[in-house]
């Protein structure tokens, strides 16, 4: 009946000794309850993070007492980790939230339950409450089979696809040499992406250089994006790991274009599109988001030398 706890935190609090039936503390999670019996829970308040909050300025979409929707710019790390301990978006929400965060797993922190790259700008949500973060941790579990959860992503990328529309159905694991990578392999894990052309841009050439492509993921890899686009020939502009052998192709773009991207200084990535499944109400948020400015600056740039739909 305590909603707002998760089924992992009940069993938490059940080995740590703080439920009792009848007066008698109970450690067992799977202890049988007779009907009628009394059931009482002492419930700590949430321990403080160890994430230590920063005063980040954060793009807030949408905000209420289960969760939060931010815009996250490139450049801002999602969670801290080696090399990256200070200066993310977990240090901004500790930060931004407060004493509004209830404890996630009883520890007052953000349940981050997807991630984004680094370099990737676009929406992103959080939960504020162990029971937001376990509804939501299910719908992105479940990649939106049978809820409503959806991500949108536009991308642009080297040359043109020939048809309008598809789907990359590869299995995504570790690379086998460089770690640091992903790879289309045998032995990964299940990833699936839907693409369609949005536009296609012309080159000095006459022929299609590059094209703005949206994706939307049924499944929620590592990098799978930027690993699937690339293994059918069509990497993400600016993309150093993925797309690093198509630097030359720079060359074939007008002046301004190859200003665009050089100053870009990342891949060319936006997750624009973001639906959810409310974790209490059960109604469906829907939160779109533009193109940042230096994405915008490089459709401007590419549509200018000639551009086709």
């Amino acid at each position: 009946m305590l909603t707002e706890l998760s089924r992992s935190r009940h069993k938490a609090l059940i080995l740590a000794g703080r439920v009792a039936i009848d007066g008698v503390t109970i450690r067992d999670p799977g202890h049988r309850v007779n009907a009628g019996a009394t059931i009482a829970i002492d419930l700590p308040p949430a321990e403080d993070a160890a994430i230590a909050p920063e005063s980040i300025p954060l793009n807030v979409v949408f905000e209420d007492a289960d969760l939060i929707v931010i815009d996250k710019p490139a450049g801002l790390v999602v969670h801290p980790a080696a090399g990256n301990w200070t200066g993310t978006l977990a240090n901004a929400l500790v930060a931004h939230c407060g004493a509004s965060l209830s404890g996630v797993g009883g520890v007052r922190r953000p349940g981050i339950v997807h991630r984004l790259d680094k370099d990737t700008s676009g929406l992103m949500v959080v939960a504020k409450t162990d029971r937001a973060h376990h509804a939501l941790a299910r719908q992105f579990a479940e990649h939106g089979r049978g809820k409503a959860l959806r991500r949108g992503y536009l991308a642009f990328v080297w040359g043109a696809p020939e048809r309008p529309r598809g789907t990359i159905d590869k299995p995504i694991g570790r690379h086998a040499r460089m770690r640091e990578k992903m790879a289309v392999r045998a032995g990964g894990r299940a990833a699936v992406t839907h693409w369609e052309v949005l536009e296609r841009y012309l080159g000095r050439d006459g022929a299609p250089v590059a094209s703005l492509v949206a994706c939307r993921l049924e499944t929620g890899r590592t990098h799978q994006i930027r690993v699937h686009l690339a293994s059918i020939g069509h990497p993400l502009l600016g993309d150093e790991v993925y797309g690093g052998g198509f630097k030359t192709k720079a060359n074939q773009l007008a002046a301004e274009a190859k200003s665009a991207l050089e100053a870009l200084g990342r891949q060319a990535l936006h997750a624009y599109l973001l639906v959810v499944e409310h974790p209490s109400q059960g109604t469906n948020l829907e939160f779109r988001s533009e193109l940042p400015d230096d994405l915008l600056r490089l459709r401007h740039s590419l549509g200018a030398q000639g551009a086709k739909t």
